[in-house]
């Protein structure tokens, strides 16, 4: 059997399921599908979600396509108009710092206690992951790259026994996900990534609270920080 690539692998952990039944299954598939668009920039701001072509190009009923969108709005990835149309939604910056204050606040808890167990072994898949996606970097495989970036926070993540805060935090991280897909192409933008992600293994690694924390805060304020340039260069999306 073929393994799944790595950016598959991570949607199927990524997402909750609905409920259990065909159903639910055929909710969650239109809600990821749907969702891993918008997120990838396939569908920008404005973009009409015509139901009768969801259900023609998923194979479903009306009933999960409502499910779907439900829970996209929910999100603040889709405006629906009653009787009227479903649309993609504009980035909010405000929802993208609020999601971005919590996995702050995670993520440095998480980076400290790493730092305080001086066991460097729980770092060996962060290390791997960061080898792959130095690759991918250079490659300018942007979806693979976003992927690995995603994997690389989870394999922090997972030690410190909180991937359900990880996934909570996933789960509304869709404004400040747009983002940085926005400002990923920009010149350096994932050198600067990879460096950080380095920074961060290393003061872990070394015990260095103070370092690891520096580099934490280091690494995820550089999108929010670039967002008044992200919005003179790409305005339609806000």
């Amino acid at each position: 059997m073929t393994p799944k690539p790595l950016s598959a692998a991570l949607t199927s952990t990524q997402e909750e399921p609905f409920r259990p039944g065909a159903q639910g299954s055929a909710a969650a598939r239109v809600y990821s599908g749907i969702r891993s668009q918008i997120i990838s920039l396939d569908l920008e701001p404005h973009s009409n979600l015509v139901r009768t072509e969801i259900a023609e190009s998923y194979g479903v009923s009306q009933s999960p396509i409502r499910e779907a969108m439900h829970r996209l709005e929910q999100e603040g990835l889709v405006v629906s108009y009653p009787q009227s149309r479903t649309v993609v939604a504009k980035i909010d910056v405000d929802h993208a710092r609020e999601t971005q204050f919590l996995r702050m606040a995670i993520e440095l808890e998480v980076a400290r206690n790493l730092a305080k167990t001086g066991q460097p072994e729980l770092l060996r898949p962060a290390r791997r992951i960061l080898a792959m996606q130095k690759l991918a970097g250079e490659d300018r495989d942007i979806e693979e790259f976003t992927a690995l970036d995603r994997l690389f926070h989870l394999s922090l993540v997972e030690p410190a026994g909180v991937v359900s805060l990880y996934h909570l935090v996933s789960s509304r991280s869709g404004h400040i996900d747009r983002l940085r897909r926005l400002n990923l192409p920009d010149p350096g933008k994932m050198i600067s990534v990879l460096q950080h992600h380095n920074d961060i293994l290393d003061a872990i690694e070394a015990g260095d609270l103070a370092a690891t924390e520096n580099a934490v805060r280091t690494h995820l304020s550089g999108t929010l920080a670039a967002v008044p340039q992200i919005m003179e260069q790409y305005p339609h999306y806000f």
